[in-house]
Formats: structure tokens, C-alpha cells, sequence
């Protein structure tokens, strides 16, 4: 007759205390494996916008971010870059230089291209469309999510790059180009992938796609 032993007030504390750390072990894998999981993803369809024509919608691996874009201010800076959204030329596009919580950047479409990057020139590369001037007169506020054109360190050279501050820089006012400002889905942008010791991202996530609203 096998004798049943029953377990000691320590013991079952130890096996308690062994549960809970496994879930919370399986809880932090999960949370680490899909690091979308608490990002809200809004649909464009869903939401009434005062202007549709001027909302751009960018997707990226956690989800829709929608940018409203500013014409008024910044008119030659907004139609190069709905040329190219409306071209389809920023999907698959990475997002080679990134700051965390600083800002996000891609757009180059020579050499930034899923599949055919080039790490040795990426952030140089020019869309074909040639420079246009830039745009820097009219007061605008950098407030957190403003889309702007980037440039080399000379003004009147923005082309097809562009980055989204993920927090207020008001120096960069009359700096750059400002084309837009995300309205929905910034906390999409914070989770772009990063390194802590470049801003140049090997390996780095890309733009799914990048479409107006209205065509």
C-alpha cells in the first residue's frame, strides 16, 4: 500500500511561488515576441477628418499611422511627397535612421529598398525627382509628431526623405520643411526598431505601405 505524504505549508509555498514565475516568464516572452501588442491600430475609415484629401495614411509593422498634411504651409514640400506616396514609391522603404523616442526616418528610395540595401550609402540615396527648395518661412511648431523633409546639412536640397519628431523640438523650426503632423497612431512610431549605440538601424523595419486617403 503506497502511503500518501502530504505537503508541508514550505513546500507548497515554493510551488506557488514556481507557477507564478513561470507565467510571468511566459507573460514577458509574449510581451517581448509581439512588441505590437498594447498599440492601438486605427482605421482610417472609421474616423471623420475635417480635410480627407490632405490625410496620408502610412502603415508599419504595429499598425496605421495617419498624418494629416499641410499644404498651405509648406506647398511645394506636400506635393513631392504626395507625388511619391501616389507613385507607391515609399513601400518597402526602411526606416534607416531612428533615435528612440527622439525620431523616426526613412524615405530613401535608392538605397533603402527592402531586399536591395545598400548600408554603405543609405541616407544618401535621391528619388530622381531632383531637389526642390526649402520651405521654411511660415511659423510652424515642431510639437511631437511633425512630419518634415529631410536635407543635407544645405538648405534647398529635400527630396524624397522625411522623419517624424516623437517629441516637441521647436529648434528645429525654420530648420526644415514641415509637411505634416501625425494625428492618429504615434505610439505605432515609437516601437520602429533601434539600436542604442547608431542611429543607422542594420536590419531595420520598413514601411509596409504609404497611401493618400483620397486619391
Amino acid at each position: 500500500m503506497i502511503r500518501k505524504i502530504k505537503a508541508s505549508r514550505s513546500e507548497k509555498i515554493i510551488f506557488f511561488f514556481i507557477i507564478i514565475l513561470a507565467l510571468f516568464s511566459v507573460g514577458s516572452f509574449l510581451l517581448i515576441k509581439d512588441k505590437c501588442l498594447f498599440v492601438k491600430n486605427y482605421d482610417p475609415k472609421k474616423i471623420k477628418f475635417n480635410n480627407p484629401k490632405n490625410i496620408a495614411v502610412l502603415n508599419v509593422p504595429c499598425g496605421n499611422v495617419i498624418i494629416e498634411l499641410y499644404p498651405n504651409i509648406s506647398p511645394n514640400g506636400v506635393k513631392r511627397f504626395v507625388t511619391l506616396v501616389n507613385s507607391e514609391a515609399y513601400d518597402n522603404v526602411a526606416f534607416h535612421r531612428v533615435i528612440k523616442d527622439t525620431l523616426v526616418q526613412a524615405g530613401d528610395l535608392e538605397f533603402g529598398k527592402r531586399g536591395n540595401i545598400d548600408y554603405g550609402k543609405i541616407g544618401t540615396g535621391k528619388s530622381g525627382l531632383g531637389t526642390i527648395d526649402s520651405e521654411v518661412d511660415n511659423p510652424f511648431n515642431f510639437e511631437k509628431g511633425s512630419v518634415a523633409l529631410s536635407r543635407t546639412q544645405k538648405y534647398n536640397t529635400e527630396d524624397s526623405q522625411f522623419f517624424i519628431v516623437l517629441k516637441d523640438e521647436p529648434l528645429y523650426e525654420t530648420e526644415y520643411t514641415p509637411i505634416g503632423k501625425v494625428i492618429y497612431g504615434l505610439e505605432a512610431l515609437k516601437k520602429i526598431k533601434y539600436l542604442d549605440k547608431s542611429q543607422y538601424v542594420l536590419r531595420p523595419d520598413f514601411i509596409n505601405t504609404l497611401r493618400m486617403l483620397i486619391n
